[in-house]
């Protein structure tokens, strides 16, 4: 049983920092190429779209995580599965004190409501985004090498 939790719970926060990468070095990317209007509706839009899952999807996996720590607590490699939570805590702390209010007002913005700074807002959120990526990168490599 303990194996398949852990299965399950690299795939999971695997799949998390598959789809910030994505966000970060592949749509955000593609959405700032677009025309000046398109690409504010295409961040409100994504921002729309993936903050109503991501909540869910980080919390889930800080959820899988202590379950992992705790069945296993006697198990080599519990101190890295530990540590793994604790970024994935760090991770949604940054989130909820640094990302979601900046990602809150772009998803309500239009380009007759936008603010004038509305780039520089974006930008800030995409160097937290890469600040909080980093933080899950680590989390899943601790939890592979603790799987291996």
């Amino acid at each position: 049983m303990l194996s398949t939790l852990e299965v399950v719970t690299v795939v999971v926060v695997g799949l998390m920092v598959g789809v910030e990468f994505s966000v970060a070095f592949v749509m955000n990317r593609i959405l700032d190429a677009l025309p000046e209007d398109s690409a504010q509706l295409a961040h409100s839009h994504g921002g729309r779209m993936l903050g109503a899952v991501m909540p869910f999807w980080y919390i889930g996996s800080v959820v899988l995580v202590a379950l992992w720590a705790g069945a296993g607590w006697n198990d080599r490699g519990t101190g890295l599965v530990v540590t793994a939570g604790a970024l994935l805590i760090v991770s949604v702390l940054m989130s909820v004190l640094l990302l979601v209010p900046i990602n809150d007002r772009v998803k309500t913005w239009t380009p007759e409501n936008r603010p004038a700074d509305w780039k520089q807002q974006q930008n800030r959120w995409a160097r937290y985004h890469y600040g909080r990526l980093t933080v899950i990168a680590g989390a899943f490599a601790l939890l592979a090498v603790a799987r291996g």
